[in-house]
């Protein structure tokens, strides 16, 4: 699985996309449940969001320029925060959808051949999930973690959806149908406020993880001897990016190649762990 890059992933996961809308919109059109029409509009999500995401990463994975010096790493925040918004709407939509139906209760048709459509999509969201969700931690991409976060919380969304409504027909209550709609609504809302946050705080320039910082910091203690001293560290992360800048304080009777040796040797060690330091050099007092 690691060894699919995150356009490879993202490509997958929009296929599913295409195949999971497709069964559960027939799964809607079978049995005329407001859950399921809820349950169709959150895969038109998924779509769109695999698909903003596809062309981020392809943004984000283009060489430096002299526009952008340090990468376009940080184009993958904007799938995320697309993503959520693209949530925010769908949710909308249902709570309007199901509010109409609830008013107006509806018979359920072909119970049984939609919910195996509906499960089976949700078997394939829950297998690409898996792989995004992987994948997203491996190459550290907002992106991938951002659309395997999504699939999942469909997964729980379908399990719910198919819960009402089998217990609106089982009881014979059709107002359960629209109302399992409406809290599915709320539930996607909660996580697309969570994706929006997420990708906000990394276009902020957030820290690298303190895991990280602790192992850099350790890295470089250890590089150069008592007689010099890495000092104000400073670390950001910029998507699948790793930043970090370091004062670099040496002894004044030590010639300027000597000092730059060092920074480099620094600047090596730490690129071996994917992170991009820069080295500023200062006497020691």
């Amino acid at each position: 699985m690691l060894n699919l890059r995150p356009r490879q992933l993202l490509a997958l996961s929009l296929l599913a996309g295409f195949l999971t809308m497709a069964l559960k919109t027939l799964a809607w059109y079978l049995t005329d449940s407001v859950g399921f029409l809820s349950d169709a509009m959150e895969s038109l999500v998924n779509v769109a969001g695999a698909g903003f995401a596809l062309w981020m990463v392809t943004i984000a994975r283009r060489p430096a320029d002299d526009g952008h010096p340090f990468g376009h790493s940080k184009a993958e925040y904007f799938s995320a925060a697309f993503e959520g918004g693209m949530i925010f709407l769908a949710a909308l939509a249902i709570l309007f959808t199901a509010g109409e139906r609830l008013l107006n209760p509806q018979p359920i048709n072909a119970l049984g051949i939609g919910t195996l459509l509906t499960v089976l999509a949700s078997m394939i969201n829950l297998a690409v999930a898996m792989l995004l969700l992987r994948g997203g931690k491996h190459w550290h991409s907002p992106a991938l973690e951002g659309d395997g976060k999504h699939l999942l919380t469909d997964v729980w969304t379908t399990a719910g959806v198919v819960l009402g409504v089998a217990l609106a027909v089982v009881f014979e209550q059709n107002w359960l149908d629209p109302l399992v709609a409406m809290l599915v609504a709320l539930h996607i809302l909660r996580e697309g406020g969570r994706i929006l946050h997420k990708a906000i705080n990394g276009l902020m320039d957030n820290a690298l993880p303190a895991e990280r910082v602790a192992q850099l910091s350790e890295m470089l203690a250890t590089i150069g001897g008592p007689q010099v001293q890495f000092t104000n560290i400073r670390t950001r992360a910029a998507a699948a990016q790793a930043f970090a800048q370091a004062d670099l304080l040496v002894p004044g009777h030590w010639s300027v190649e000597r000092a730059h040796q060092l920074a480099d040797q620094a600047e090596q060690q730490l690129a071996a762990l994917g992170i991009q330091l820069i080295v500023h050099i200062e006497p020691h007092p």
